[in-house]
């Protein structure tokens, strides 16, 4: 797996945190990172910066799709060995189901319940991350989201949506957003036959910009009853990773500050180009949530918002959420300290203490809904 980076070319100021106030620092260096953290990435050479990509976004597309099938397997690889030897969650019951897509495909869902509890329960409909273009549902990191989940009194519904790149590519937007809004229908549509009582959208990284990309969509299709609240973790919206450094530096400072904490720019500006294909959709709220406007978000059902304190990502995830309050949406901010992108919802293992406290305060929220 290639993680890249480069040294910022600014000056640094005085206080600046991060790699904008040392460009020399990574994770395995910064004050800030819990050193639990950095053990468990330091096997993979990650609690370092990597070498940059060897390629641009200019690329030929068989080339980027080449990029992100390895990306894929890279990741998987890190996520398989993370969760490995872990015990088994008890006391839940995992189901499949199949359910047709708007596009003629076919959408793999994975159902887990608590087992011996009877409904109707709070629902959640888990997006995986992977920036919307790499990894899958079916994933051990998300697998095993569900069941802790599961395991706290909720149903968890995790959706299985065509990719922009890797196994489940070639697939640039908007079909990963049209599955995801496809199985939220089939969710509300079969709630009764689930046992569940509201639909909470959740997801992290590109499943947070896929979890909130759903809720404006289901505004603009009229479905927004189908939603009861939204809740994205890290999420990865703005699409603003190659831009300049003065840019980033100016209207999102973590992009730098963090840059080549376990993600990068340049890693995520390929991404990008994997997604949207010639940035046709570079301001488009439905592609990059980042440029919702008030109105877009108007009238939308609660929000929570988390970031980590040590990712490039975070100051995206701020910015929403500022403009969801700016839009009079009832919105929570939540920041984790000392770890990186998705460090709480990976580091099952090393942290557990931080990845219970996630899930404990996604299952808050999702018995809070009350239905709309």
């Amino acid at each position: 797996m290639t993680i890249a980076s480069s040294a910022p070319t600014h000056q640094a100021a005085p206080g600046q945190m991060g790699r904008l106030g040392r460009p020399d620092l990574d994770l395995s260096t910064d004050p800030r990172s819990d050193p639990r953290m950095v053990a468990a990435l330091a096997p993979f050479g990650l609690d370092k910066l990597g070498a940059p990509p060897p390629l641009g976004p200019d690329a030929p597309r068989a080339a980027l799709l080449e990029f992100g099938a390895a990306a894929e397997a890279g990741f998987e690889a890190v996520f398989d060995a993370l969760m490995a030897g872990l015990p088994r969650v008890e006391g839940v019951i995992s189901t499949t189901r199949t359910i047709p897509g708007v596009d003629g495909n076919e959408i793999g869902l994975y159902i887990v319940r608590p087992a011996n509890v009877s409904g109707p329960l709070p629902g959640v409909l888990q997006i995986h991350g992977g920036g919307m273009v790499i990894l899958r549902s079916s994933g051990p990191a998300y697998a095993r989201f569900r069941e802790e989940l599961a395991a706290t009194g909720l149903v968890v519904v995790g959706v299985e949506y065509r990719n922009g790149a890797g196994i489940l590519g070639n697939h640039p937007f908007p079909a990963g957003l049209n599955d995801c809004s496809a199985a939220l229908a089939w969710v509300y549509a079969h709630r009764e036959e689930l046992g569940i009582s509201t639909i909470t959208v959740a997801g992290e990284s590109g499943g947070g910009n896929l979890t909130l990309a759903t809720a404006l969509k289901a505004k603009r299709d009229g479905n927004l009853h189908m939603i009861d609240g939204v809740y994205a973790l890290v999420p990865y919206i703005s699409g603003a990773y190659g831009r300049t450094e003065a840019e980033r530096v100016r209207e999102l400072p973590s992009l730098v500050e963090n840059d080549g904490y376990f993600i990068s720019c340049a890693l995520c500006t390929l991404m990008v180009e994997i997604y949207d294909p010639g940035g046709a959709h570079s301001h488009d709220p439905l592609c990059w949530p980042y440029f919702a406007t008030e109105d877009d978000l108007a009238g939308l059902p609660p929000h929570v918002i988390s970031v980590n304190e040590i990712d490039p990502l975070r100051d995206e995830g701020i910015a929403y959420y500022r403009k969801l309050l700016a839009a009079g949406v009832n919105a929570t901010g939540r920041i984790v300290l000392g770890v990186c992108h998705a460090g709480d919802v990976m580091f099952r293992a090393a942290i557990p203490d931080m990845y219970a406290a996630t899930v404990q305060d996604l299952r808050r929220f999702a018995t809070s809904r009350p239905h709309s």
